[in-house]
């Protein structure tokens, strides 16, 4: 629509409310979301690191908070989930402003490490990333699944069981395609889910607090706060994104 700047203006005031109004909504459902309860861990789980085999008090680096990306990166992936990647090219950034705040922040995967640590390398990142390979913690944390789950139906996703587009049968197939981009197919693929989890270390207890899956995600994503200030907004039409080494042209 093509119009005066005082008809802009008008129109800019009216959106200016319903902002303010989005503000002092987010304001409030973040308070909520902080005043969660606290569930005390007391699993023992292990991670594989670039300083070694370490406890997921270790993870905290000596701050109280810890905020953990579920990054899906399966081990049977010869790559990360381009969602994932586009979404983990923000936390450079930030990293150290968290660790600043008391907080740090890590992806976790259960890809080995050493497929991690190339990739990492080819993505050119430096944020902490640590495998859990082998251990509980993915599936404790409803980010991974086997594949006996997978056959019964049992997966429990987003705190409901099925609803996910990658609980359809037949899968769709942008879901086929982020799957032969990670070198896997589909099955194989959606056994792995993204998602972040937030912890506390407080008096040597490690306490749960808060997870988001799907797209509870998108508040962390952050090419989507900038689309959504663009002209023509998000403007999708399918799948477009991809690694930000598989861009041409560009």
């Amino acid at each position: 629509m093509i119009g005066t700047r005082q008809e802009w203006l008008a129109a800019r005031l009216e959106l200016l409310e319903a902002e303010k109004e989005l503000t002092r909504r987010s304001d409030e459902v973040a308070q909520q979301r902080q005043a969660l309860p606290w569930v005390r861990v007391d699993k023992d789980y292990q991670f594989n690191t670039e300083a070694g085999k370490v406890s997921l008090a270790n993870l905290f680096e000596g701050r109280s908070q810890l905020i953990v990306y579920h990054f899906m990166f399966g081990p049977d992936y010869k790559a990360g989930c381009p969602s994932c990647s586009s979404i983990a090219d923000g936390f450079d950034g930030i990293t150290v402003h968290l660790a600043n705040h008391d907080v740090t922040l890590t992806a976790v995967s259960r890809a080995p490490l050493e497929k991690l640590q190339a990739y990492k390398q080819r993505m050119g990142w430096s944020f902490p990333w640590a495998s859990s390979s082998g251990g509980d913690f993915n599936f404790d944390f409803n980010v991974g699944f086997t594949e006996q789950q997978q056959r019964e139906g049992n997966i429990d996703y987003n705190y409901q069981r099925g609803g996910h587009a990658m609980d359809m049968n037949p899968v769709p197939q942008p879901v086929v395609d982020f799957a032969t981009s990670c070198g896997t197919d589909a099955p194989t693929y959606v056994r792995d889910r993204p998602g972040v989890s937030t912890f506390v270390l407080e008096d040597g207890v490690i306490y749960h607090t808060y997870s988001t899956y799907a797209r509870g995600v998108d508040g962390i994503w952050a090419m989507y706060s900038w689309l959504d200030r663009a002209p023509k907004g998000r403007n999708e039409t399918g799948v477009w994104w991809k690694r930000h080494d598989e861009y041409i042209g560009v």
